[in-house]
C-alpha cells in the first residue's frame, strides 16, 4: 500500500519534507514508525503525535486506513 505521510512544525526540519509517500506492508501505525526511525534517526528520540483523520490516535494499537500526519507536541494557553 502507499501511505501518504504529512509532517507539520518541528517534524519538517527532521525530516526535510512536508509530506512524502511510501511503501508500507503492515498494517498498524506502531509497524510503522520503526520504518520512520531506520530513515530518520532523529525521530526516535524527538516526542511527536501521529493523527489520522483529523484526530490524534494510539500509535499501538491503530490500523492505519487513511493518510497519516505527525504533529510536534502543541503548547498554548
Amino acid at each position: 500500500m502507499k501511505l501518504n505521510i504529512k509532517y507539520f512544525g518541528s517534524l519538517v526540519e527532521i525530516t526535510g519534507c512536508h509530506e512524502e509517500s511510501i511503501e508500507f506492508s503492515k498494517k498498524l501505525v506502531s509497524e510503522m514508525l520503526p520504518e520512520l526511525f531506520k530513515k530518520y534517526p532523529v525521530l526516535k528520540e524527538t516526542d511527536f503525535q501521529v493523527a489520522q483523520n483529523n484526530s490524534i490516535v494510539q500509535k499501538e494499537s491503530t490500523i492505519i486506513n487513511a493518510e497519516i500526519a505527525l504533529l510536534p507536541p502543541f503548547s498554548g494557553g
